[in-house]
């Protein structure tokens, strides 16, 4: 990408995340002409669409006039319209980074992306010079603001002009030393469906790391018209939805059809709309029944959609919506296995009360469970990868239920020969209630998140553990 003529750049710093940009200046007898922001080519020069809402100018009488170090919940992108500063960033984020420094000579033809949580400041080295940024959210009262002595000794930021000669307002001087200033937190993420199976492991992974927040639908109402307010938003970084209606078969009646749509197709609307307006990333939980089965290899996450029953259906809908979400991860998982009532429990229990169960044996999968879900979560939002689609299900052959069940009923110490196979078919024949139907291979293609780094555990090897561990 070039701006007249020149390739436009970015070059990265000490601190993280702050970059510099060269911004080549058109001048002719006239004066001269830059682009200051442009979104296409920021973006194709590796800096994210950070979503400028306000564009601010402080113009500056004299020469050493000094401002900051102030940082704010907000992203921001500097340049100097008329004149030259010398600028100062300090990292004072939480992190290893925290108190890192970077410095430089800034005029119109350079540019620099500061941020959130890094402190910003300038000293004027030219009179009539106008300072302009770009911030990505508005001013609040009820924002999380952190400032840094000018005078640091930490920091010890060479200022061309000495601070006793400057012009600093009573505020900017009176602010803490590095040592007294608490670290800007990282952005919140926001676990949806806290109770569920899927949101209890991401409890017990996260634990209660201050920026992280569980809600369950008491807590937080998707179809609540005040749903955009009810947070503010821009503190968070991550929406993990980890809620959903998951009464398959009930879905299939017309209380529950309207359950499953009002949970999986309108929360995921409410979410992506939140997501897409405040450049949240939201990451989606989907299902194998968002296919029909009817592949005769694994499924990979470009498949073509085709949901058998009411379920798979709101699944595969939700899957679209959270997909148009710039920064998006949709998990697509199958047979899940967690804390509380499931089929491996369920087997369990009918082995230790001596019922001899009637199981499916044409339909083929993996379970997987709950634990390598969430920590297949915060793998994805800690190394960042492509946004898109990732399956993840457990690893190792596939089985079918009645191989589980079998199984479930030998690791608990029972004959497995008390299991007794039936197809789909037959089972369906003797069910007394509404039966949604199912797809027959749901085995998922893990190449993708295996790629980015992430192996989830053998299914059989987690089964055992999970079965110990009762």
């Amino acid at each position: 990408m070039t701006v007249f003529g020149k390739p436009l750049t970015g070059t990265p710093t000490a601190i993280p995340g702050l970059v510099e940009f060269d911004l080549p200046v058109h001048g002719d007898a006239r004066g001269w002409f830059k682009e200051n922001w442009q979104r296409e080519k920021m973006t194709a020069a590796g800096l994210a669409d950070f979503g400028p809402v306000q564009n601010n100018i402080s113009f500056n009488d004299a020469a050493g006039t000094t401002r900051g170090i102030h940082a704010e919940p907000w992203d921001k992108f500097v340049s100097v319209a008329t004149g030259r500063i010398f600028a100062a960033w300090v990292d004072l984020r939480e992190g290893p980074s925290f108190g890192a420094v970077h410095t430089a000579e800034l005029d119109p033809s350079k540019a620099v992306f500061v941020p959130r949580g890094v402190g910003n400041s300038y000293q004027t080295l030219e009179p009539d010079t106008a300072y302009t940024y770009l911030v990505n959210d508005h001013w609040s009262p009820t924002a999380s603001y952190s400032f840094l002595n000018l005078a640091d000794e930490t920091a010890a930021i060479a200022w061309p002009i000495p601070l006793t000669d400057a012009e600093i307002s009573d505020k900017d001087r009176a602010h803490p030393r590095l040592s007294d200033v608490a670290p800007v937190p990282p952005r919140k993420t926001l676990v949806l469906g806290a109770n569920g199976q899927l949101g209890r492991a991401l409890r017990n992974l996260y634990g209660d790391a201050p920026h992280i927040e569980y809600a369950t639908r008491t807590d937080l109402d998707l179809a609540s018209p005040d749903l955009p307010t009810a947070r503010r938003w821009r503190d968070y970084d991550t929406i993990v939805n980890a809620a959903a209606h998951t009464a398959v078969d009930q879905a299939e009646t017309p209380e529950g059809r309207a359950q499953a749509w009002a949970a999986n197709v309108a929360g995921v609307t409410a979410l992506a709309r939140i997501a897409t307006e405040h450049g949240l990333t939201l990451v989606h939980v989907s299902s194998d029944y968002v296919f029909d089965g009817t592949a005769t290899t694994p499924y990979r996450e470009d498949a073509p959609l085709s949901p058998l029953g009411v379920y798979g259906q709101t699944k595969a809908a939700g899957d679209q919506i959270a997909a148009t979400v710039p920064r998006h991860y949709i998990v697509r998982t199958s047979w899940v296995i967690g804390d509380g009532k499931n089929f491996v429990t369920t087997m369990a229990s009918l082995a230790e009360r001596g019922i001899d169960p009637a199981v499916v044996d044409d339909q083929t999968g993996r379970l997987t469970f709950t634990d390598d879900i969430a920590a297949g979560i915060r793998h994805l939002l800690t190394t960042r990868p492509a946004y898109g689609v990732y399956n993840l299900t457990g690893t190792g052959a596939p089985t079918t239920w009645a191989d589980i069940a079998r199984r479930v009923y030998a690791l608990t110490g029972h004959d497995p020969n008390r299991v007794t196979p039936v197809s789909t078919d037959a089972y369906y024949a003797t069910a007394t209630g509404p039966v949604a139907p199912r797809p027959r291979n749901s085995v998922l293609d893990l190449t993708r998140i295996q790629a980015t780094g992430y192996t989830p555990a053998d299914a059989d090897t987690r089964l055992t553990a999970y079965l110990e561990s009762r």
